[in-house]
């Protein structure tokens, strides 16, 4: 085993334990986490919220037991790969040790720790980015064919997880064109990759037709309701914030890429991450969504400066360069990472304020960041859910309908008692049991000061009350009601068909 591979699992077993430690018990999963996890018994080409890649490896999860730890692995797992193809990438760009250290440096210690504690698409989404430029890269340096196949086969499974990564090529292709490097789209066997890559997507794509394009639905509600509230400056800011331990790093990349004469057959890097910027700018996209773009930045930056920094005085710069991403993992540490009490939390918000964590999609601040108390009261919905459910003679002629996806899938998740919860809420509204003759009713609620939810239901009941709610304060959901409707007086399931239709219909 040489010494280059015995530093690289070094490197990766520091990832996986960093990101088992970073995690603190008091918190449960993430709201986004119950939606994936629920996919897995409903596998499709598509879904209102993501496409498919995400509900297969929940559907793996639910083979390995369904447990915290597996859901934890996998996005663990997808940092670590994001890892070893920076590595490779700077193989491939004849990087010296030192410049293997430092990419690996700047890639443990940055966001990614954080996106890789999440079970969602986004990790799945930096790996199918770093993935893709390591392919041009490989091709760029030795023009084998095979590597646009491969690189249609990444793009797609990429395409598959988040649609995300068509940013990447609205930056990419301007690039090429304005480059020496053009001459690649004259090439015959790129179309047959391209081929390639739309039969591996067209499933999908049909779904969306079949379904009359969901996604153009839920893009608009995410520009109505959340992108709305994002800030440019805001975004250019964060992304500063993502990789600030290896900046320097990135800096040297894109400076490298303009006048180092060896990266000369790469400088259309340097155009495409300034037109993926602008198009995310213009889109008013979410910060964490440009993430991908800076991983293969690192490996150039890596390798420049191991290059530059081998004589005189610059020699004694190289553990500079390395400790700039570990001295600045401090405060990351005690910001960034849900390993604190939320009780600390609350009682010391200043610099979590200043940073701008406590901002939530609403545009106003919280007492937690928002992934934060999206990580409470979980638990405490599903068992007191669970208790109510119980106490019912005949539960399994019981609905219960949430507000939205998270509660669902939360009840889901940690039931003891097997209840399917449902929602109108993203792609819950698809997984209604119609098949049953509904009499009871568990309906969960999000807090409303001024809710006529009782007034509004129990006429269709002989029965009705609140039985309990979300007492977790510092959680998303805190107040969250559950209303109990019992001994229907009219047809449930034949209301919810209508509801369903008025639902898709608004949709449309």
């Amino acid at each position: 085993m040489t010494k280059k591979t015995i530093i690289l699992i070094a490197f990766i077993l520091l990832k996986f334990v960093l990101q088992i430690v970073l995690l603190s018990p008091e918190y449960d999963l993430q709201r986004d986490e119950y939606l994936h996890l629920d996919q897995a018994h409903h596998l499709a080409w598509g879904y209102l919220s993501v496409p498919p890649v995400t509900s297969w490896f929940s559907y793996l999860i639910f083979l390995l037991g369904n447990s915290v730890f597996w859901i934890k692995f996998f996005p663990a797992l997808f940092g670590v790969l994001t890892l070893v193809m920076v590595w490779k990438t700077i193989e491939t760009l004849k990087g010296n040790l030192y410049a293997l250290v430092l990419g690996a440096t700047c890639i443990v210690f940055s966001c990614l720790l954080r996106l890789n504690t999440l079970y969602q698409p986004n990790s799945f989404d930096v790996l199918s980015w770093t993935v893709f430029y390591h392919v041009v890269i490989q091709y760029i340096t030795i023009k084998e064919k095979k590597w646009f196949y491969i690189g249609a086969v990444v793009f797609a499974f990429g395409f598959l997880n988040k649609y995300n990564i068509l940013f990447l090529l609205i930056g990419l292709l301007p690039a090429l064109l304005l480059s020496n490097q053009r001459k690649i789209l004259a090439e015959k066997k790129l179309y047959f990759a391209l081929i390639l890559g739309l039969l591996v997507i067209l499933p999908n794509l049909l779904w969306q037709y079949n379904n009359q394009f969901p996604i153009v639905h839920h893009m608009k509600e995410l520009a109505e309701t959340q992108l709305v509230n994002v800030d440019r400056v805001d975004f250019l800011k964060e992304q500063l914030l993502f990789f600030i331990g290896s900046f320097l790093v990135i800096l040297s990349g894109l400076y490298a890429l303009l006048f180092y004469k060896p990266f000369a057959n790469y400088k259309f890097f340097f155009t495409s991450i300034i037109f993926t910027l602008i198009v995310f700018i213009y889109f008013k996209a979410k910060a964490y969504y440009a993430i991908g773009l800076y991983p293969v930045y690192i490996a150039f930056g890596s390798v420049f400066l191991s290059n530059i920094l081998n004589t005189g005085w610059k020699r004694y710069l190289k553990p500079v360069f390395i400790l700039i991403p570990l001295l600045l993992f401090i405060p990351m540490y005690n910001l960034a990472f849900p390993n604190k009490s939320p009780q600390y939390i609350a009682q010391h918000p200043e610099k979590y304020k200043k940073l701008g964590m406590l901002r939530w999609e609403d545009g106003k601040d919280h007492a937690l960041p928002q992934d934060f108390a999206d990580m409470l009261g979980w638990k405490e919905l599903a068992r007191k859910t669970d208790s109510v459910y119980a106490s019912l003679p005949k539960s399994e002629n019981t609905l219960v309908l949430c507000d939205n996806y998270g509660q669902a899938g939360a009840i889901n998740y940690y039931s003891k008692k097997g209840i399917k919860a449902v929602s109108f809420n993203a792609d819950y509204i698809n997984w209604f049991n119609l098949d049953l003759k509904y009499k009871n009713l568990i309906r969960i609620k999000g807090y409303e000061k001024d809710s006529n939810e009782l007034a509004e239901t129990s006429p269709y009941f002989r029965s009705s009350r609140i039985v309990d709610e979300v007492s977790n304060q510092y959680s998303r959901e805190y107040g969250t009601t559950i209303f109990l409707f019992t001994d229907a007086k009219i047809d449930i399931t034949k209301k919810l068909e209508q509801e369903i239709k008025n639902e898709k219909d608004y949709g449309k």
